[in-house]
């Protein structure tokens, strides 16, 4: 069910933005929609979702309609602050979007495309697990405005899922995959690297596999142990190990490699795309700072430097919805320190680096002794812009402190 949702101040019933807050219409807007529904809980994982045992009087049949009623809120709360403007990507995100009949989704995206407008060509992903995609499913995704379907494949050696408590047939990854591409879907499939048992042949068969299914996009996570989950638990108690760092170092270096070779080129940490036009736009516009609203319980969002969160559960959503209240539970107004400091944090992390010309103080002095240290590329620094070298990228947290001590 997820972290804590971290303090901020009170937000107005009716969710207007503080008196001073500045939203540029002409700065891209992102929707994402939050679909809190799994049919299990994989030990690993620290997002807010809920199985059906733990809705406590939420009704997943009516959650599209409940969602919607946040659409028009928004759609309100923007047009106050002179900031509505049409979305440049949508991005259905869970839980598993899929769990919902595909006519909710269309519905859902609808909505936005009535309160907002969606642009022409934008990106409209639907994040799926393999079992929940059918040819049928995909074509009436595809028929509604979906663009790209994102599979959570995580890996293809079978006792790999089931350390991560992954219940999908490993087989049925392919059969989305086509699925997806018949419908005319562009496809993106997810891999988390580090589990425990996990070999470094292991990672090579699942990025093999991977790469074989000629999707667009890949995108590959270290396996991170979050507080509260069950896996953690079960490394508190021995019960299995804990990942180890070297090793995960490893599985990266070979992800770049094999991926590199498959003609994947890495444009984020974390993320390989086939050419520039198919990486995650909706994604990029997070570390680049755009503007989006989530909307769903525990969904966060930034809108003209103000970030906000909603509360947690989907029954609580539900409730405050119902009563015509905004549903976000806080939010914060960053102060200059912090937005410099969050924009070296991501900005660093793709591909076309940050501005040198950003870095204030000791971080600007810092750049030539992480060139030196081989973490920072040389000859693109003296062009003005900090970008990771691979031994920066496994280093990233380290570059970032750096920057901005």
């Amino acid at each position: 069910m997820g972290a804590a949702l971290p303090l901020g101040e009170p937000v107005p019933a009716d969710g207007s933005l503080p008196a001073g807050a500045r939203v540029d219409p002409s700065t891209d807007f992102g929707v994402y929609l939050h679909v809190p529904f799994c049919r299990v809980r994989c030990g690993y994982c620290d997002f807010n979702t809920y199985t059906s045992s733990e809705l406590r009087g939420a009704r997943q049949d009516q959650y599209a309609d409940t969602l919607l009623r946040e659409v028009d809120l928004a759609a309100a709360v923007l047009e106050r602050a002179g900031g509505n403007r049409p979305a440049t990507t949508v991005f259905f995100g869970g839980g598993t979007p899929t769990l919902l009949p595909p006519g909710d989704l269309a519905r859902m995206l609808g909505g936005v495309r009535d309160s907002f407008g969606v642009v022409e060509g934008a990106e409209v992903t639907v994040e799926a697990n393999p079992d929940t995609v059918s040819p049928a499913v995909a074509a009436e995704l595809a028929a509604s405005g979906v663009t790209r379907l994102s599979i959570g494949m995580q890996s293809a050696v079978p006792h790999v899922l089931a350390a991560l408590d992954r219940t999908h047939d490993p087989e049925n990854v392919r059969t989305a995959v086509s699925a997806a591409r018949d419908a005319g879907l562009d496809v993106s499939v997810d891999l988390i690297y580090g589990a425990p048992g996990e070999s470094i042949d292991d990672w090579r068969a699942s990025l093999e596999a991977a790469i074989a299914l000629e999707p667009d996009h890949i995108s590959a996570y270290a396996l991170i142990i979050e507080d509260g989950t069950k896996l953690a638990r079960q490394i508190r108690r021995g019960e299995v190990a804990a990942p180890d760092d070297d090793l995960q170092a490893d599985m990266y270096e070979l992800a770049d490699d094999l991926l590199a070779g498959g003609g994947f080129d890495w444009y984020e940490v974390s993320n390989w795309a086939r050419d520039t036009g198919h990486r995650s736009r909706h994604n990029l516009a997070y570390w680049l700072g755009s503007d989006w609203w989530g909307f769903g319980p525990g969904a966060h969002s930034h809108i003209g430097g103000v970030r906000f969160w909603n509360v947690k559960h989907p029954a609580a959503y539900a409730q405050r919805l119902a009563a015509g209240e905004s549903p976000a539970a806080g939010r914060e107004s960053p102060d200059a320190e912090a937005r410099t400091l969050e924009s070296v944090l991501l900005r660093t992390r793709v591909r076309e680096g940050l501005p040198v010309s950003e870095l204030q103080g000791e971080g600007r002095h810092a750049v030539a002794a992480l060139i030196a240290d081989g973490l920072i590329d040389g000859p693109t620094a003296l062009r003005g812009h900090v970008v990771l070298t691979r031994r920066g990228r496994l280093l990233a947290d380290a570059v970032v402190r750096a920057l901005t001590e």
